[in-house]
């Protein structure tokens, strides 16, 4: 809900425009208004013709029309200040500053040709994100799995407390309490120690929960600190938020998943009902993708670059083995592919028997809305876990808003009854599957910053499967007719927020 209050008053300079403009048009200009509102009709019309030809996600588009064709002046500026992707050119430049080589998998060619021989289909989607990327596939050697915000926190401190080199930190939430505290303790010895550390925070994520004063407290420790597109006016960037989660520890090993650093997310303290988040302890050659990751964003956004020699590679260890693969990357609204919601669509279109999806908001796209319906109708287990209890109330009315098309293809869907769900993940036929920080609605998939890992034939595809079994226990099913109406109100209510779904 702040999130959409901030939205409201950020659209309230292009709104005061209109009314003065609409003032000067029935004062000043008066003798020449119907002339002056027929140029602008038709500059309107030319201006929705050019929406109407791009390349965009459907909803999106007609999002904009309507506010366009309902208020023409703020409408349109509103559309180039936030809805047009050249507002990304400031942050567009900065990343392409920064020239570090993609990370090299060994003998990316071979582990390809290992993986067509089992799948080629399954090698085509790898290679397609691989392409769209630039982050190659890896051998994973050892993936751990954790089902909850409070056993990965444990396993990240003690991890930090091994850190000879670098630590490296980036979260869309930083907020004080007793996991950033103990956090910072174990990085501010490291610090003292001689290790580099580094933190990078969302500034709109962490808006009201970290300020300048935090990151000074920090800088005196010896920790270097900045803050993602620091919110100071009202710009074109204002969307495009870091939204990515990791921690990399020497480039030996990584961490992501849906937990951000604050207290909630290991239930040390309880905002909406238990809350049910997860994540992943990644070793072996695998973190070199999440350490370029970091390394990119941080040398695009900071005025201290990393050294070119503390991302010396690390040496792969001779007792490494092969348990499947991954493929980790992090999606950018600065390309016109959104990957991961192709690679949901991709996944989907093969699910032979299965896919199961955690998400805390469902608010999908027609392309990827269409491919769980259709998965669905051919017969294809699609199950989808969500929140009990919301986080935010409008919005997960709107996620609701999908339910009735989602369960009258088939898909069985879930709300966690405990309370809130934050976890974000699927495993499709037990063989392929993902673990990031992406959430199944627009925002995630279309415009923020996100990072993803893709497993396929990993033993912690089956962790996730065994965790959905026994998260779903605690859910209970929302069916059609029973916990989910669809009559002439609710389909008013549900239509009008569909529209405006892309906003939340």
């Amino acid at each position: 809900m702040k999130k959409i209050i901030r939205r409201v008053f950020s659209i309230l300079p292009a709104v005061i425009l209109q009314l003065v403009w609409l003032c000067i048009l029935f004062t000043w200009l008066a003798p020449w208004a119907a002339a002056i509102n027929l140029l602008l009709s038709v500059l309107s019309l030319l201006f929705v013709l050019y929406i109407t030809t791009k390349q965009d996600e459907g909803t999106y588009k007609i999002l904009w029309l309507l506010v366009i064709l309902t208020v023409p002046l703020p409408g349109t500026i509103l559309y180039l200040l936030f809805g047009n992707k050249r507002t990304t050119k400031p942050l567009r430049k900065r990343l392409e500053q920064v020239s570090l080589s993609p990370a090299q998998a060994d003998d990316t060619r071979q582990i390809y040709e290992a993986l067509e021989t089992e799948d080629r289909r399954m090698a085509q989607t790898f290679q397609c994100v691989q392409r769209t990327t630039g982050f190659p596939l890896c051998v994973n050697t050892q993936a751990v799995y954790f089902p909850l915000g409070d056993e990965l926190f444990p396993a990240m401190l003690e991890e930090m407390k091994k850190a000879e080199r670098f630590i490296f930190a980036e979260y869309f939430i930083v907020e004080n309490g007793l996991m950033w505290d103990s956090i910072v303790e174990i990085m501010a010895e490291k610090a003292a120690q001689g290790v580099d550390v580094r933190v990078m925070y969302d500034d709109l994520g962490s808006i009201s929960t970290y300020s300048k004063e935090n990151v000074k407290t920090l800088q005196k420790r010896g920790i270097q600190c900045i803050a993602f597109n620091p919110l100071t006016s009202i710009k074109g960037t204002l969307n495009y938020r870091d939204h990515r989660k990791m921690l990399v520890i020497d480039g030996k090993a990584a961490f992501s998943g849906g937990v951000n650093l604050a207290d909630e997310y290991i239930n040390h303290v309880e905002k909406f009902g238990h809350w049910k988040d997860v994540g992943f302890r990644l070793t072996g050659s695998g973190v070199a993708n999440y350490t370029r990751m970091f390394a990119e964003f941080w040398n695009a956004f900071s005025n201290n670059p990393i050294p070119d020699e503390l991302l010396a590679g690390v040496p792969k260890s001779a007792s490494e083995t092969q348990d499947g693969y991954i493929l980790s990357y992090y999606d950018s609204p600065l390309r016109h592919q959104p990957v991961s919601n192709e690679l949901y669509i991709e996944l989907l279109s093969q699910a032979k028997d299965s896919a199961w999806f955690f998400t805390p908001y469902l608010m999908l796209g027609d392309a990827l809305l269409d491919a769980f319906v259709r998965a669905a109708r051919r017969g294809i287990d699609v199950r989808i876990i969500m929140p009990g209890v919301p986080d935010k109330k409008l919005v997960f009315r709107m996620s609701r808003s999908f339910y009735p098309v989602l369960l009258e293809a088939g898909v069985k869907i879930y709300e966690y009854t405990p309370g809130f769900v934050h976890a974000k993940g699927c495993v499709v036929d037990g063989i392929v599957g993902t673990v990031g920080t992406v959430n199944l609605d627009y925002r995630s998939l279309f415009l923020h910053f996100e990072n993803n890992s893709l497993f396929y034939r990993a033993s912690l595809l089956e962790a996730v499967k065994s965790d959905f079994l026994d998260t779903q226990a605690q859910c209970r099913e929302m069916k059609l007719g029973e916990n989910v109406n669809i009559n002439f109100w609710h389909w008013i209510l549900d239509g009008i927020l569909r529209i405006f779904a892309p906003l939340c």
